[in-house]
């Protein structure tokens, strides 16, 4: 992830009606980086000193078991915040965070934000609303582990590793190395998430070539997932 030098913030702010919170004298303390896909850009334990607003690109937020598997917590596209638990609680990074695509953060210093308060509540009640609409998704993942079939599951987790919303995807994700841990995060064992896999070969929802599961039918995969994403 690098700063982009000279780049204006009001597009951004415009685009995601962030002026309610940055009032025009305070957007001087924004800025904007860039990050590439596949970069990990914040680590578990790792110190924050700014909090990032996703403004374009999608990112994956995970963790590591003790045994040292890969357990995915959610995906997330714009607009979406890193940092405020962080922010809020003076705690280290929870959760590691790698770029699934290409994208762009708007980022302002915690201690310009902490100033900001002061002088305008409204950031407040916006990093209220965000740490309530996590604690609202991870309730849900839960619930759908508890309460949806293995397929309903999968079909949801392919959703959200897309990289767009339409057409056929190629998800780097699911290489074949990585299907246990998969299992292991929708609550299956590695054998019936083959059979699942293999089922939804034969109804033309996927494609496996090579390792790799491209969709080949996304409406059909949605009306599996049953409006449900890992999101």
């Amino acid at each position: 992830m690098k700063e982009i030098q000279g780049v204006d913030p009001h597009p951004y702010i415009e685009e995601f009606e962030l002026g309610a919170l940055f009032p025009e004298g305070f957007r001087k303390h924004l800025k904007v980086y860039s990050f590439e896909k596949g970069d990990v850009l914040f680590s578990t334990g790792e110190e924050l000193d700014d909090l990032y607003f996703l403004t374009e690109g999608k990112i994956k937020i995970f963790t590591h078991t003790p045994e040292g598997k890969l357990l995915i917590n959610r995906f997330k596209r714009p607009p979406a915040l890193i940092g405020d638990v962080e922010y809020s609680k003076g705690t280290a990074v929870l959760n590691s965070v790698e770029a699934v695509t290409d994208g762009v953060f708007l980022s302002v210093a915690f201690s310009d934000l902490a100033r900001l308060e002061q002088e305008h509540p409204a950031i407040m009640r916006f990093l209220f609303d965000t740490v309530a609409h996590k604690f609202y998704t991870e309730s849900h993942i839960t619930s759908m582990h508890m309460l949806y079939p293995v397929e309903v599951r999968l079909a949801s987790y392919l959703l959200s590793i897309s990289e767009a919303g339409e057409g056929t995807m190629f998800h780097q994700e699911m290489h074949t190395s990585n299907l246990m841990e998969l299992a292991e995060w929708i609550g299956t064992s590695y054998r019936h998430l083959n059979r699942v896999l293999k089922k939804m070969v034969t109804d033309g929802l996927i494609e496996r070539v090579n390792g790799s599961i491209t969709i080949k039918d996304l409406e059909k995969l949605s009306v599996l997932a049953k409006g449900n994403i890992y999101e």
